[in-house]
């Protein structure tokens, strides 16, 4: 799933290093609670059977690297099962309250907060959580303790044509908010633009593009302890004028047709997008012969900090594991920094673990190493277990402010008194 439908969904991702001493694997049994701290994993080869659960394409290109640590464990087997993303959330819930998991499973990492003290099994503490990007890590962390870790990840950037920029007048890539702007707006009155850039005008997933002004201007969307929320703040305020001011000042569409942002980036209608990774393989395809040099990517526009957003998928293991031991070895698997680097080569899956970053198979591409350093300053919304419901009430008000012109403060504000309805979930 791409764009914001395969974040909202997906976002989380999975691990590496070594384990040390010998557990048992363990039946079902009560939900973890905060500051559990898990069992060690023994050394030595992976034996028996495990189940994993994996969601759309990963699920599909899963097997075929299953396979290869089936090879390096002979007495281990790996069974994978693909499940469809709109049907996977529903089916976990339905799973764990029926007591009937996988061993291990590719979890959204938004589903984090809901699931993780139900049913999921603390991160072994002799994995190095340091070798992950940060804000990818913290998607497995729900009040102080790690389920999980990410297996693939991805951020957003700002696309531009090159070739427009240069019609534009830009010599020097912007690298805070004014100068974004000011860009976006050169493309229309000097490079002839119908608009300057292309952002989401609220509906679902918009949060993904409104956050991260939030955090770049220092907001936090919920207070450390993860009781509350707090979107009626003026950081975050600040942050959505900014991004409805696009819109009121016409450098950004109102109504986006569907599938239009790349078809109006290649003509050249629509020069600017932020959008992650994904989006390369279908410009350079459909954008012909030569198109891959005439656009770039650069790193989010910075206020108080340049920071984007971070997606992906964790790998977990559940405690309902019948062979907790191996379904361990195959996620610290996984995580190997050559394993990420072969997993990217089969699915275009960016690596979580940054030494794999490293490898010439992600430095030859200068478009994928804006990625790894914008990697460095990626957030996501905190692991609460309410944040889905909390997230549609934000982008059905984001969009009121984008198309309707509802002032920030008063879409703030109504957000505030939806989520304390909703509550945390704590």
């Amino acid at each position: 799933m791409k764009r914001n439908i395969r974040t909202t969904a997906v976002v989380a991702l999975a691990l590496t290093t070594s384990m040390g001493l010998a557990a048992c694997g363990r039946s079902a049994d009560t939900g973890a609670k905060a500051g559990d701290t898990a069992k060690t994993v023994s050394s030595g080869k992976a034996t028996g059977n495990i189940s994993i659960w994996a969601m759309g394409s990963e699920g599909d290109k899963l097997p075929a690297l299953a396979k290869e640590f089936e090879a390096a464990n002979p007495g281990a087997k790996v069974q994978v099962t693909s499940i469809p993303w709109p049907a996977a959330h529903d089916k976990f819930a339905t799973a764990i309250t029926a007591g009937k998991t996988p061993d291990a499973a590719m979890i959204g990492t938004t589903w984090m907060g809901e699931f993780a003290t139900q049913a999921l099994d603390p991160t072994p503490a002799t994995i190095d959580k340091s070798v992950f990007f940060d804000g990818a890590q913290k998607t497995t962390e729900v009040a102080g303790t790690s389920y999980g870790v990410p297996w693939y990840v991805e951020t957003r950037l700002v696309y531009y044509r090159k070739d427009l920029a240069a019609k534009a007048g830009i010599t020097t890539l912007p690298t805070d908010w004014a100068g974004l702007k000011a860009m976006a707006k050169a493309m229309q009155t000097k490079a002839g633009a119908k608009y300057g850039i292309n952002l989401q005008p609220g509906a679902e997933g918009s949060w993904q593009t409104v956050l991260p002004f939030a955090w770049s201007n220092g907001a936090e969307v919920a207070t450390a302890d993860q009781k509350k929320f707090t979107f009626d703040t003026p950081e975050v305020t600040d942050a959505v004028k900014y991004w409805q001011s696009y819109f009121t000042d016409g450098i950004a569409n109102k109504q986006i047709p569907l599938n239009s942002i790349q078809p109006d980036f290649i003509k050249g209608t629509v020069p600017m997008f932020i959008s992650g990774p994904w989006e390369m393989a279908g410009l350079d395809k459909d954008g012909g012969a030569g198109f891959k040099d005439k656009y770039g990517v650069m790193l989010m526009p910075k206020q108080k900090t340049a920071t984007s957003f971070v997606g992906g998928s964790d790998l977990v293991v559940f405690k309902s594991s019948k062979n907790r031991d191996t379904a361990w070895k195959f996620v610290q698997w996984l995580s190997d920094p050559k394993t990420q680097v072969k997993w990217y080569g089969i699915s275009t899956d960016l690596p979580s673990v940054k030494s794999a970053w490293q490898d010439p198979a992600l430095t030859a591409d200068p478009n994928l190493a804006v990625f790894g350093k914008q990697l460095e300053d990626a957030k996501a919304p905190p692991a609460i277990a309410t944040w889905e419901q909390v997230a549609k009430v934000f982008d059905s008000e984001m969009e009121k402010v984008a198309k309707s012109g509802e002032d920030p403060a008063a879409a703030l504000k109504a957000v505030q008194v939806k989520a304390d309805s909703i509550g945390t979930g704590g």
